[in-house]
């Protein structure tokens, strides 16, 4: 039975890696003062970032599900026989709810949804395990078990310039505490349970990215891993915080990615944003 695997824009996978794995793509949407582009197709890193220091107002929306049902029927048309849909938290996304309405119109038993109760590329590594496991010819629930599984074992750490953009999306919750009047505090924060939550709190950029090393190499253990960095607008820092990373964990198998954030994470992150994934194998 063939399977096809789909995931959204906030995967951030690295370019040339959905096409590579036969991965389907389907971009959320950005509204710069008002105006709609597509993630990553017709909306991307730079130009969100240019809009930010200009202090648009940059607000995101969730595909729609008429978005998905086109999607799934153009994977089955294709010649799939089922379709496994694998899209960031539903804690900060209606995305996943989305993909789920469109399954049930396309027939929910040809499309399983997966909530991956994260997001970048903890969402990517799930995606590419699900398409690596489609590809050995594993069945639709084999699929969905492999994208579940991989998420599981993916850890996300990210420090951001100021919060003031988590805060303003409503992605922060209990962390708009890190604010205070600390204005020079640089908070670390992590995915937990789906939801973006703060980790601690470090006094300068430099200190913080020693902190997303120590605990990257914490979260990774003794076994091989998967790794990713990200950023927006940061391309030295990243590459600084990979190089780091691949010293100090040897068990990184195939070097560390890095990705620039599309527009929607980028839109709540702001510029300067740098964070890491940890892909466990076990």
């Amino acid at each position: 039975m063939s399977v096809a695997v789909v995931t959204d824009s906030t995967a951030h996978l690295p370019e040339g890696f959905a096409e590579r794995h036969s991965v389907r793509v389907v971009p959320l949407h950005v509204l710069v003062e008002g105006v709609c582009s597509l993630d990553g197709v017709e909306m991307g890193p730079a130009a969100l970032a240019e809009a930010l220091g200009e202090r648009k107002i940059v607000t995101t929306s969730r595909p729609t599900p008429a978005e998905f049902v086109t999607e799934f029927r153009a994977a089955l048309d294709a010649g799939a026989d089922a379709v496994v849909s694998v899209h960031l938290s539903s804690e900060l996304s209606g995305t996943w709810e989305a993909a789920v309405l469109a399954a049930e119109e396309v027939g929910s038993d040809r499309v399983r949804v997966v909530d991956s109760r994260t997001t970048a590329m903890g969402l990517g590594f799930a995606a590419l395990h699900a398409a690596d496991a489609a590809a050995s010819g594993a069945s639709p629930a084999e699929v969905e078990a492999a994208a579940t599984k991989a998420a599981e074992r993916s850890s996300t750490l990210f420090v951001v310039e100021t919060l003031e953009h988590l805060r303003r999306g409503g992605r922060i919750g209990s962390a708009a505490a890190l604010l205070g009047t600390a204005l020079a505090v640089k908070p670390v924060l992590h995915m937990s349970d789906g939801r973006i939550l703060p980790l601690e709190k470090v006094r300068t950029m430099n200190r913080a990215i020693g902190r997303l090393v120590e605990l990257s190499v914490q979260a990774a253990g003794t076994g091989p891993v998967e790794l990713a960095v990200h950023h927006l607008a940061s391309p030295e820092r990243a590459v600084e915080l990979a190089n780091r990373l691949e010293e100090a964990i040897p068990g990184c198998a195939g070097g560390c990615v890095v990705s620039e954030i599309g527009a929607v994470i980028g839109a709540h992150t702001g510029p300067g944003v740098l964070g890491v994934v940890v892909q466990r194998a076990s």
